[in-house]
Formats: C-alpha cells, structure tokens, sequence
C-alpha cells in the first residue's frame, strides 16, 4: 500500500500522493477547506521546504495555498476521523479544523502529511468553528521549530497564512491557517475510532498500514498487532524521556495527541520548565496536574494501554489470553523508558560508563535543584561550561559536585571529551516563556514579526555553547509555574 515511488513535481514542487485514502473510508471524509477572506502569509519555513523538495521562492508568494483558498497540484483533501481519551474520558474527534492535502513525497523518497489546521468546519467539528487564531497558531510554530533544533522527533511548521477574519476565543483574535508537517497523523486515537467502530478488518488494515509507514523493517509480519505495540513502545519511552531531559511539559497528553510515528504532536498548552519542580503544570485547565512534568511517563503508559485495548482483537482470538499479552508489553514501557531517560542524564552529567549508582547520583542533584527551585536548563548548563558558575558555597551542592568529580574520575575519558558530551546534550537556550509571549503578542497586537524571527534564530542553534547571548534569551522570567498559564487554542 505503501509506494515509494516518486513522480515529477512541477514548478512549485508539489509531489503529493494519498495512500492513507487508500484504507477503509471508516477513517476518513473527503472535503476541501472554507476559502478565507484575506489570505495573507505571516511566515513562511524555507529551509523546511527545501527538505520537502518545494520551491520556496514561489510558494512564499502563493499564500491563497496556505489559507485554504487554492489546493496545491495533486491535492485530495481529507479530514481525518479518530477518537480519544481526553482527561481521561472517552470520546468521538477526528479534524475539527483540520485538512489533510496529501503526502508529499520528497526527493530522498521520505514521506510526510501535509495538513491545513485552522481551515475551516468539518463533518467532526462538534459545533465548532474550525478556524485557529494567530497566537496559538505561531506558538506550534515557534515550539515545533525549537524541538526540532533539540534533536526531538516532532511535526514541523510549513507555513502560517493569516485570514484576515476574526477567532472568537476568550477573546477576538486574529485568524491564521498552520500548515503542519508530520511523519503522519495517526494516533493511538485513530485506532480507538476502529474499535469503537468494533470494525476488525479495519482495526487490521490501519495496523499493518502504519507498521509499513513507520516500521517498515517489521512489516513482514503475521502479528501486526503485537508487532506495532511493541515498535511504539519504544518509540514513546525514547520520545518521553527526551521531553524529561530538557524540560519540555506537552500539557495535553490526551490519546488523540499521540502520534503511532513516535513524533511530537500538538503545540497547544506547552511550554519549557524553568525552575525544576516535578510538580510544574502550565495548561490553564489541567487544575488537578494529570499531564505535570513528572506524570508525563505515567501518563504515556497510560495511553500506550489505551493502544493495548484498541488492538485486543489483533493480539489473540481469545480476549483473556489478549489482555495478558497487552498487560505484558505495556509493562514493559517503564523499563525502556527508565533506560532512555538515565543515557539521557548521564549524557548531561557526561558520564560515558554505567554504574548502579547512577541513578542515585542524577537523582541527589534533582533534589537539589528542587529545594533551590534551580533554573533546569541553566543548572545544567552551567556544569557543561568552560566558565563554571556553580554555588560552591551551598553545602549541599558542594558535597554532591565532590561525589559528580569521583564518578568522573573513575571513567577513561578526559575532561575534554567529558565537556564535549555534556555541551552536546545541554542546550544553552530554550524557547522561555516570556519571550515566547512577548513574539506572539507583538505578531498578534501589532502585526510585528520582528520579535519572533529574533527569537526562531536564536532557538535554531541550541547546543552552541561559544555564542554569547542576550541575557534575555537565557534567563528566566521570575514568573512562577503556578503563575503562567498556556491555552489550547482551540
């Protein structure tokens, strides 16, 4: 079902193909996006576009494609049906404000969704009006961007359009149409619309679908259930504890936000720790802290058994025997994760060998962090520095940096090649909250980009250590987690 084939592309570059029209119709509405008022491009990703094949040059022009209001050559829009847990509660969804425009296919032969978010009411709006405001709009940009620079797998930022009409939110706002770049769109959502459906020979088709999209080396394959939960097993535990390691809280953990490819998805209530307390939630209605920077693992072991129960009829004819198989692989996902997650800290710590006491060892500077309610980011910058700025005065830390240098000590490594790990695996900067808000209300306010294409530049090289920065850029805002609130935007 999968072709790998690649067809001329025209002068803009379009190379689109439809495979995932090609599953049952259970998945999908056909139906092309509302025309907007004023299309008019706001931003537009050239080095991304070159990555696709497109000719930047000429689509930069073309913002009536990025509106909504013209289809690309080869286009056969779609919205996409799924469901979902949300806050925990089981629900019908599918692209309420959102068109597929095909797969384009690029010339190293990679294949990527292409999708309109904001473009208008579909058959699954549930009342909705399928449009997306500026502000919310250039965030996914500005985030997506920035985790992509971090080395994280995530969906990426094509473009945003303006509208020129207005967004009803918890206030009027500017309309934009983000034209967003993913692997896929397929969600552990997408199967709990399939068995909901109680539709086995689709829950069958989209499984070995996306194990040929994703896992294309366990394709070949008579346990396509077993095989896929297995392969996106492990792809969340690596995905999560990347998150863990820089900080990132995603705010939204529902299943419909869980990508199958293993990418990061939806931008909406996110944002990066400053102060480190496992306890940090930035979503304006995540009250009980369900998705907080410390459940994030949980909560992804919770939505990978979500998958588990979807593909129950594809793991044993017999449901007892299919629920222990299930109740087997997720089990499995602590233990992949805690393996991710400490190669991850002793990256930051640059430690290149493994000892049991590792984890003690991440875990007493953690602690420490917390009391001190300690920058993330720049606590471990400022270990990874050529100029260190440590609190040598604190006891605390003072003993635990005596126990850090005997760890050190007792691997082959130099002190060099020590700081070269660590600085590869401690961004200097990260998208800080202030100066997140401060580009998108100058772009949503005053029509100025100027703030956030300052801010995209500096974001795009994280782990360049020699750069000298504005302290703006690096430094925290002083407003506590409790204090700063993000919005889905929907």
């Amino acid at each position: 079902m999968i072709s790998s084939s690649v067809s001329a592309p025209g002068l803009s570059g379009w190379n689109l193909e439809h495979t995932y029209a090609e599953l049952p119709a259970l998945f999908y509405e056909h139906l092309d996006p509302t025309p907007v008022k004023e299309p008019r491009m706001v931003v537009f990703n050239h080095a991304l576009a070159q990555t696709l094949g497109l000719n930047g040059s000429v689509l930069a022009e073309r913002a009536a494609i990025f509106a909504g209001n013209e289809l690309p050559e080869g286009a056969k829009p779609l919205a996409q049906a799924y469901a979902g847990h949300q806050y925990g509660n089981f629900t019908g969804l599918g692209d309420g404000r959102a068109i597929l425009l095909g797969e384009q296919v690029t010339p190293a032969g990679e294949r990527f969704d292409v999708q309109l978010k904001g473009s208008g009411p579909t058959p699954f709006s549930r009342r909705g009006d399928g449009r997306a405001a500026l502000g919310p709009m250039l965030r996914e940009y500005i985030i997506s961007e920035a985790m992509h620079a971090l080395g994280i797998p995530t969906t990426r930022s094509l473009a945003v359009a303006a509208t020129g009409e207005k967004v009803w939110r918890q206030e009027v706002q500017p309309g934009a149409v983000l034209t967003r770049i993913a692997a896929s769109h397929i969600r552990v959502g997408t199967f709990e619309w399939a068995a909901a459906h109680q539709n086995h020979e689709a829950l069958k088709a989209l499984a070995e679908y996306t194990l040929k999209r994703h896992y294309p080396d366990r394709a070949e394959t008579n346990e396509p259930g077993l095989t896929l939960l297995r392969a996106v097993i492990e792809r969340q535990a690596a995905l999560i504890a990347q998150w863990q390691c820089v900080g990132f809280i995603h705010g939204v953990m529902n299943t419909d936000n869980v990508a199958l490819s293993g990418e990061t998805i939806d931008y909406g209530p996110c944002a990066f720790m400053d102060a480190f307390d496992p306890a940090t939630v930035f979503s304006s209605i995540d009250r009980h802290g369900r998705y907080a920077y410390g459940n994030q693992p949980q909560m992804a072991q919770w939505n990978l058994a979500r998958l588990a129960e979807a593909l129950l009829p594809l793991l044993h004819a017999d449901e007892k025997q299919a629920i222990e198989v299930a109740n087997a692989e997720i089990s499995s996902f602590r233990t992949l994760f805690e393996q991710r997650w400490l190669a991850g800290m002793r990256a930051k710590l640059g430690l290149f060998t493994e000892e049991v006491e590792d984890r003690a060892l991440i875990e007493g500077l953690l602690t420490w962090m917390r009391e001190q309610k300690a920058d993330f980011t720049n606590a471990f910058r400022s270990l990874s520095s050529t100029e260190k700025n440590l609190p040598l005065e604190d006891a605390a830390f003072t003993a635990w940096h005596k126990q850090w240098q005997e760890r050190l000590g007792r691997q082959p490594q130099s002190a060099d090649e020590v700081q070269q790990c660590m600085q590869a695996h401690n961004p200097v900067v990260i998208p800080r909250n202030h100066k997140v808000e401060e580009a998108l209300a100058a772009a949503s306010e005053r029509d100025d980009l100027t703030p956030m294409h300052h801010l995209l530049e500096v974001l795009a090289r994280p782990f360049d250590h020699s750069r000298t920065l504005p302290a703006e850029y690096t430094t925290p805002s002083g407003v506590g987690p409790g204090e700063y609130q993000t919005f889905c935007g929907t």
